[in-house]
């Protein structure tokens, strides 16, 4: 069985194409340098390797189990958190001030890969424990912060958020848990919670629910929203563990992929109130959960790549191994069979997979670098990350997840028969990666967001930011022989976007919203291949830039990577232009058809 991820890709992302040492310059992150970087993912390729991967089929076939009164899950998921939090991987890119190394969100998204491809339904546990703790880092006061976040760190205390309700799903303004306040400063939080992941297990001492609920008397739908830290169990002056909260266990959701992480729907108040509290002002709780919706998103996405890419590495490996049927040319029965990576067809589907799983950790890993860049830099540079970060997030959610799930398709297909069996991991893959559509928000979300809000935002800064910097590739790539074929595909395509986009702004106020969002996923996809399109381009100058250089991975590795470019743009570009064709339509046949008619 091959590696879940692979050496050279990682280091690849983040030396060559992304310059992660070159963040060491910046003061929060200046103690720290390739040596540390190494030495920390050498020992998460072990810990994936040897705690994370080996019970992943295990815990798809024995998903956890709940008896009225305790969830059960079986112990490898512990073991296996446990080594996480031992290693000091928690806390990464947390402030040594709360416990954590203080080290690039970037790094951290190489790990969180590592994880997220070897056994992503255990690694659920801790990234869903990252990202509250975030969001404490960045609302919660000092108080809360000293009381939950640096057990979180530790990883003593899980960490989880509880948004949608049975009734409402996506549509969080319409939420009805309400949370009244009590005389010493707490709240009593009545309602319910639905697709809660990681809500209640025994592997943790506490568990810390973000909650989102109403005061009584605020504005309606999302502009009264509050958000509360409501802990499974409350915690006593000393610190110690007190008694449990009035958040029950109802019953667990059975899911068809990612079965590792418990899926739970939440009772609050049946016996007096679970006691909530207050994250920072009354009625911004959506904005405030938005950043760890955020990054949650991202790390979907991030979730929906790893997966792609060690369902690539499988099929790659199968693919070498297999031998069946002999070359076209050859029509002696007696000669021996070749392996099937031989055959033109599934050269084709490799081909893609490794396009769309490369391409979708590029585009990830390029987001953790914004992050950092935001967070860590200063005026116009981190000005512009932040812009960039804001409008890509919908497509580092949602491009990964659609096209990553395709490459398992892909894999399980260069299978054949045996990839629909449960003798190897691919169908599990394809399973568990089915699941990244809805996580954070549906595809068709990601769309009437991208298009609704991101794209127009401040008259379209980002928008002509991202096509500025896409210029700036395409004029730096035409000089080299070896790219100059793509990057003049690149300046073709995303012209063709840009026009498509003004154009659309342009008829915007000329139609009913319906209209004009109509086809917003599909826009989303157009300009998620332009994105990927330019990143691809991007790899393909660091890959020519190591090659000069002698870079450690070979060149035939490098190679890859231009060649895996030059397949983008040939194969999977030209689709935008229909897409193009469409959306400057501002075509109604969806919204027109009678609804007897379906």
């Amino acid at each position: 069985m091959p590696n879940v991820m692979r050496r050279e890709e990682i280091a690849f992302l983040l030396y060559d194409f992304l310059d992660l040492e070159n963040l060491g310059s910046r003061p929060r992150y200046a103690e720290a340098g390739r040596d540390v970087y190494d030495a920390i993912l050498e020992s998460v390729e072990r810990i994936a390797e040897d705690k994370f991967e080996p019970h992943a089929a295990k815990v798809d076939a024995n998903e956890p189990t709940f008896d009225g009164e305790t969830v059960s899950i079986i112990p490898d998921v512990k073991e296996a958190l446990d080594s996480f939090s031992e290693a000091g991987l928690m806390g990464v890119s947390f402030d040594e001030a709360y416990g954590g190394l203080q080290l690039p969100y970037l790094l951290n998204t190489a790990i969180s890969a590592w994880f997220g491809a070897a056994n992503t339904g255990t690694h659920g546990y801790a990234g869903l424990t990252m990202a509250a703790g975030n969001l404490l880092a960045e609302h919660g006061d000092q108080e809360q912060k000293e009381i939950y976040l640096k057990p979180m760190i530790e990883g003593r205390y899980f960490g989880t958020m509880a948004l949608s309700e049975p009734h409402a799903g996506s549509s969080v303004g319409d939420i009805r848990t309400r949370a009244e306040p009590q005389d010493d400063g707490r709240y009593r939080l009545f309602g319910n919670k639905m697709w809660i992941s990681g809500a209640d297990h025994e592997m943790s001492e506490n568990i810390i629910n973000l909650v989102l609920a109403k005061i009584p008397g605020g504005p309606p739908g999302v502009k009264g929203i509050s958000l509360f830290i409501v802990p499974r169990y409350l915690i006593e002056a000393d610190g110690s563990r007190g008694e449990r909260n009035d958040i029950k266990l109802a019953g667990l959701n059975h899911k068809m992929g990612n079965r590792g992480t418990v899926n739970c729907v939440l009772n609050l108040g049946e016996s007096g109130g679970a006691v909530g509290y207050l994250v920072g002002e009354p009625h911004k709780g959506l904005a405030q959960m938005f950043s760890m919706m955020n990054e949650m998103r991202i790390g979907v996405g991030l979730s929906a790549a790893a997966t792609g890419y060690t369902g690539y590495l499988h099929a790659l490996a199968y693919a070498r191994d297999r031998t069946q049927g002999r070359p076209l040319t050859n029509r002696d029965p007696s000669s021996p069979m070749i392996p099937i990576i031989r055959h033109a067809d599934v050269r084709r589907m490799l081909m893609q997979q490794k396009a769309y799983a490369e391409g979708a950790m590029a585009l990830c890993f390029f987001a953790a670098r914004l992050f950092d860049e935001a967070a860590s830099g200063d005026g116009e540079a981190a000005e512009e990350a932040d812009a960039l970060l804001e409008m890509l997030t919908p497509i580092v959610k949602s491009w990964p997840s659609e096209f990553g799930l395709r490459t398992n398709e892909s894999a399980v297909q260069v299978f054949g028969g045996a990839g629909y069996t449960r003798d190897y991991p691919v169908e599990r893959l394809y399973r568990d990666n089915r699941l990244n559509h809805i996580h954070e928000g549906t595809r068709g979300i990601q769309g009437l967001d991208l298009l609704g809000r991101k794209v127009p935002m401040e008259g379209g800064k980002a928008f002509r930011l991202l096509m500025k910097k896409i210029s700036e590739t395409v004029a730096e790539a035409s000089n080299s022989d070896d790219l100059r074929e793509s990057a003049q595909a690149l300046e073709k395509w995303s012209q063709l976007a840009a026009e498509t986009t003004a154009s659309m702004g342009a008829k915007a106020g000329q139609v009913d919203p319906e209209t004009y969002l109509a086809n917003a996923t599909i826009y989303l996809d157009m300009l998620g291949h332009v994105v990927v399109g330019w990143l691809w381009l991007k790899q393909a100058q660091a890959a020519l830039k190591a090659i000069e250089t002698g870079g450690a991975a070979g060149d035939a590795y490098y190679d890859g990577k231009i060649k895996a470019c030059q397949y983008f743009f040939r194969y999977e570009m030209p689709v935008i232009e229909s897409q193009c064709a469409l959306l400057v339509s501002m075509d109604r046949t969806c919204l027109e058809m009678d609804e007897a008619g379906f």
